[in-house]
Formats: structure tokens, C-alpha cells, sequence
């Protein structure tokens, strides 16, 4: 399964406020299949197999040209990790928030 994070910028909008853009892309990311995804502060998480989150990509890039935009600049990371088949953004999380609680146990003196 394959994770990305995707930042869409409409470019020359005439205006600062992007949320509009943004509310739009998620809509677009509705009408996907074989994909989850979340939306964060800064960015888009998309999870699914590498050919859809493409597919997902590729729509997101677009949705802006549809509201008006001109130019869109679209940044793509993709971790695509095979040896594990259910590896995903949140059991990413998990392994961190582990590890962290175990360090914490081994600091705490006795």
C-alpha cells in the first residue's frame, strides 16, 4: 500500500484564502475509489494501492483548474512500502507512540 502526501497550490487566485480550494479537492477525493485519505492542517494524506492514489492525485491537481485557477503547483512524497501489506499512515503513528512509551517506561526510575 502506498502513502502520499499531496499539497495542491492554486496559483494567481487573487486572494490568500485558499479554503475554498481546499473544500473543493476534498470533494474530488470523495469521488474516489480504492483510496483513503485525510486531510490535515497543511496537507493531504492519501493511502490506497500506487495506480489509484495516482489516479487521486492527478484529480486533485486538476480540481483547481476547474474553480479558475491558471496555475497550480502540486508536491507529491510517496512512501510505498511492500513488505508489509497492511503498513499504513496510522500504524506508522502507532509504531512511533510504542516506541515512545516504552522509552518512557525504561526512563521512569523504580
Amino acid at each position: 500500500m502506498a502513502i502520499a502526501e499531496v499539497t495542491v497550490i492554486p496559483i494567481g487566485t487573487g486572494t490568500t484564502s485558499l479554503s475554498s480550494y481546499v473544500a473543493d479537492m476534498q470533494k474530488v477525493l470523495e469521488n474516489q475509489r480504492g483510496i483513503t485519505y485525510q486531510l490535515t492542517s497543511m496537507s493531504t494524506i492519501i493511502e490506497g494501492p500506487l495506480n489509484e492514489v495516482f489516479t487521486a492525485i492527478a484529480a486533485l491537481h486538476e480540481a483547481p483548474f476547474l474553480s479558475g485557477a491558471q496555475r497550480v503547483s502540486t508536491s507529491v512524497k510517496i512512501d510505498d512500502r511492500r513488505d508489509k501489506p497492511d503498513a499504513s499512515s496510522v500504524q506508522k503513528l502507532q509504531s512511533v507512540q510504542d516506541k515512545l512509551a516504552s522509552r518512557s517506561r525504561q526512563a521512569r526510575p523504580n
